[in-house]
């Protein structure tokens, strides 16, 4: 198990931005796939967005397209997510998650899919 560590979360208003960051704690470690997925209460983990290994592929889920960007830095094996015009539906707590898995056609949205998560890191988005 490699531990992931998510940072970045906050409170903010509707229409902000925030940027999460999530690192690798306890080991070197850089997965060739790495996403973000969310969970509100009473939701389930929910899939937001993915990156391959060199960050020239990404995937997003429909209702953040054109707002969160995904990005990565293999060299601090860190991941990004910039999370531009936040909605108050965007709230949730956000987990970084990892897998060693190579995907060259499309990115996984599964979260059976991902072997390594992060602790989470809370956004709250008030309107």
């Amino acid at each position: 198990q490699v531990q992931l560590v998510e940072s970045g979360g906050g409170l903010v208003q509707a229409g902000d931005s925030l940027k999460l960051s999530c690192a690798a704690s306890g080991r070197t470690f850089s997965g060739p796939t790495m996403a973000w997925f969310r969970q509100a209460p009473g939701k389930e983990r929910e899939f937001v967005a993915a990156i391959n290994w060199n960050g020239g592929i990404t995937r997003y889920t429909e209702s953040v397209k054109g707002r969160f960007t995904i990005s990565r830095d293999n060299a601090k094996t860190t991941v990004y997510l910039q999370m531009n015009s936040l909605k108050p539906e965007d709230s949730a707590m956000y987990y970084c998650a990892a897998t060693r898995d190579l995907y060259t056609i499309m990115l996984p949205t599964a979260l059976s899919t991902y072997n390594y998560w992060g602790q989470g890191t809370q956004v709250t988005v008030s309107s």
